[in-house]
C-alpha cells in the first residue's frame, strides 16, 4: 500500500471520529437557555414521616399497608388501652372523693363561722355586765378566749377548704393526663401521603417512640438541586421553576422554596459542568401541593430529572421566555395557581 492511500485511509478514519464525537458531545448537551436561566440535576424527593407510639403498650390494630394513600387525620393505628381505660375510671373516682372533701370543708366553715358569733355575742355580754360589775373578771377572759379560738378554728377550716380544692384540681389534672395518654394511643396521620414502611404488627409491644408506620409526605413534594454562588445568589424565594423528569415529556411547574445560606461541597452524586465547582448552594424547588393533589396517584418519589430555575433579571435584562421544550405542561395546570409569579408565556 502506498503512502497516498495510507494518507488517504488515515484522513477518513480521522474524520469518522471527529464526527462520531461531535454527535455523541451533542446528544449529550443541555437545550441552549438564556442566561436568566439556572439548570441543576436531582430526584424527586418527599419528606418521610414516622408513624410512632408516644406511649408504651401492645399495638392492638394496624388499619393500613404498604402502598395505601393516606388522608390528613386518617386513623392509622391503634394502642391496646385497657389499663389506661382502669386507670382512667380511677381518677374519676378520686375526683370524686376529692370533691366531696370539698363539701366537708365548706360544712366545717360554716360551723366555725356560727361558732365564732355565738362566742362573740357572748363576750359582747359578759363585757356589759362586767361594767356593771355582775360578773367576774376571769369570765370575761374566757369569753374572750372563746373568741379567738373560734377565729383560729375558721381559719383551718379556711385553709383546709383552700387545700381540697387544690386536691380536687390535681386528681382533675390526673384525669386529663391519662385522657392524653388514651388520645395518644389513636395514631392518625398528619398528612396527606403514601404509606413507606409498615414497621408493627398488631400484638407487638412497643417502647415509648416506638415506630409503627413510615409515610411519604406527599404535601411537600421537592427536588434539590446544587447550584454555583454566580446563580444561587440571582435565586429568590418563590421565584418560578420547571421540572423535566426523565419519564416524562411533559414540564412540572414549580417554586423555589428554599436555598441554602451557606455553600458545601458538592455532593458526589450531582453533576457539574465544571470540576473546579466544589462548593455549590443547595436549591430546594417545591412542587405546589394542589399539583400533587391533582395526580395523586402517579406521584412518585426517587424519579431523576432536571430543574430549571428563573434568575432575577440584572439591570436592562428583559425575563426570558421558557424553552419550547419547558413549554408543554401536564393537562389541566393553571399557572396562576400552581406558581408565585406571572412571567410572560409564548
Amino acid at each position: 500500500m502506498n503512502k497516498s492511500v495510507k494518507q488517504v485511509i488515515s484522513g477518513s478514519v480521522l474524520v469518522v471520529i471527529v464526527i462520531s464525537g461531535w454527535w455523541l458531545w451533542q446528544s449529550f448537551q443541555t437545550p441552549q437557555l438564556a442566561s436568566d436561566f439556572a439548570v441543576g440535576n436531582g430526584r424527586i424527593e418527599a419528606v418521610q414521616v414516622d408513624i410512632s407510639t408516644k406511649i408504651a403498650g401492645r399495638v392492638k390494630t394496624v388499619l393500613v399497608k404498604e402502598g395505601d394513600l393516606v388522608q390528613a387525620e386518617q386513623t392509622l393505628a391503634q394502642i391496646d388501652t385497657a389499663q389506661l381505660y382502669a386507670q382512667k375510671l380511677r381518677a374519676e373516682a378520686d375526683v370524686a372523693s376529692a370533691k366531696s372533701l370539698v363539701a366537708s370543708a365548706q360544712a366545717s366553715i360554716s360551723m366555725n363561722k356560727a361558732q365564732q358569733l355565738l362566742a362573740k355575742q357572748e363576750l359582747a355580754r359578759v363585757k356589759a355586765l362586767i361594767d356593771k360589775g355582775h360578773t367576774s373578771k376571769e369570765n370575761y377572759d374566757l369569753r374572750v378566749s372563746n373568741v379567738s379560738v373560734a377565729k383560729a378554728n375558721l381559719d383551718a377550716a379556711q385553709a383546709m377548704l383552700i387545700s381540697r380544692q387544690r386536691n380536687v384540681d390535681a386528681t382533675n389534672a390526673n384525669v386529663t393526663e391519662i385522657q392524653t395518654q388514651l388520645d395518644d394511643a389513636t395514631l392518625i396521620s398528619p398528612t396527606i401521603g403514601r404509606v413507606l414502611y409498615r414497621l408493627s404488627e398488631p400484638g407487638e409491644v412497643l417502647g415509648s417512640g416506638g415506630k409503627v408506620l413510615t409515610l411519604i409526605n406527599l404535601a411537600d413534594v421537592y427536588m434539590e438541586v446544587f447550584l454555583p454562588t454566580a446563580q444561587a445568589h440571582r435565586i429568590a424565594i418563590g421565584a418560578e421553576a420547571r421540572i423535566k423528569l426523565d419519564v416524562l415529556d411533559v414540564a412540572i411547574p414549580a417554586t423555589v422554596s428554599f436555598v441554602s445560606p451557606e455553600a458545601q461541597f458538592t455532593p458526589k452524586q450531582v453533576e457539574t459542568q465544571s470540576e473546579r465547582e466544589k462548593l455549590m448552594f443547595r436549591v430546594k424547588v417545591r412542587v405546589p401541593e394542589q399539583l400533587v393533589l391533582n395526580y395523586i396517584e402517579r406521584v412518585k418519589t426517587g424519579i431523576r430529572g432536571v430543574a430549571y430555575i428563573r434568575l432575577t433579571t440584572l439591570p436592562g435584562e428583559v425575563p426570558s421566555i421558557w424553552p419550547e421544550f419547558l413549554q408543554k405542561l401536564p393537562p389541566n395546570v393553571d399557572l396562576t395557581t400552581t406558581v408565585n409569579v406571572d412571567w410572560p408565556q409564548k
